[in-house]
């Protein structure tokens, strides 16, 4: 073979290779498009059926699963106020949602938990709380009247954790913020991080809402104002062993 012929075989060649190569890349499948051509990329080690990234962007880890154990159910006895053991229903949820309604309307006292909620008795943290005042029996029909350095009890699993009332705030159904701090994990500070337990104790103005001309009502029936006492742990008291 002359060296012009062995030239021209070498580049006819060359065109094959690179028209498969074209032929590899551009076919995308069924749909026609490939992940390339929609402006993303998938790693060639995902796992089969994981979601593209967008170029340049790192992939959001999942959330992690909660380690803390549901609380249990509890006792509340607010002396100054008249309350003697009302129940304590624990749920996942968040303050006075469908779920946390339902419970109320039984006649004993809620408490959302979790990642819209709060933790359980004597645990560092917001443990919330929420009980009707006027329907179901009212067992918090005089939480308006309770002051600074009253008393909260808590008894679950026979230790009685005692808290000391520091504080009054006034919530709003229709104002994401206020939602925000009542619910945050120090209560009125949203983002800050917790170092001591802490409870707020909530139930509705609907008397003091009406009396404003204020009929508004959310989709569970809730008037737009709560009351929260808000309150530290100062002690916890266990049972002697026998």
């Amino acid at each position: 073979m002359s060296p012009v012929r062995a030239v021209l075989r070498a580049v006819l060649l060359a065109g094959t290779g690179i028209a498969l190569l074209l032929g590899c890349s551009g076919g995308g499948g069924a749909g026609g498009d490939t992940a390339t051509s929609r402006g993303t990329t998938v790693s060639a080690t995902s796992p089969a059926g994981s979601a593209p990234t967008t170029e340049g962007s790192k992939p959001s880890a999942p959330p992690s699963p909660s380690t803390s154990p549901a609380p249990r159910p509890a006792l509340l006895t607010i002396p100054a106020i008249g309350v003697e053991e009302l129940r304590v229903v624990p749920y996942e949820g968040t303050t006075d949602d469908r779920a946390g309604t339902r419970i109320q309307s039984r006649g004993v006292a809620a408490n959302p938990y979790g990642e819209r909620g709060g933790v359980g008795p004597g645990e560092v943290g917001n443990y919330l709380v929420t009980a009707h005042r006027l329907s179901s029996g009212g067992p918090l029909r005089r939480l308006p009247d309770l002051d600074e350095g009253d008393s909260v009890l808590v008894t679950v699993g026979g230790a009685v954790h005692e808290y000391e009332i520091t504080g009054t705030r006034k919530t709003s159904f229709r104002s994401a913020r206020s939602l925000a701090e009542q619910r945050a994990a120090v209560p009125g500070f949203p983002g800050r991080r917790p170092t001591q337990a802490m409870i707020t104790i909530s139930t509705c103005l609907t008397l003091e809402d009406d009396a404003a001309g204020n009929f508004w009502r959310d989709e569970n029936g809730n008037p737009e104002h709560r009351v929260d006492k808000i309150g530290v742990l100062t002690g916890t008291r266990t049972p002697e062993p026998d």
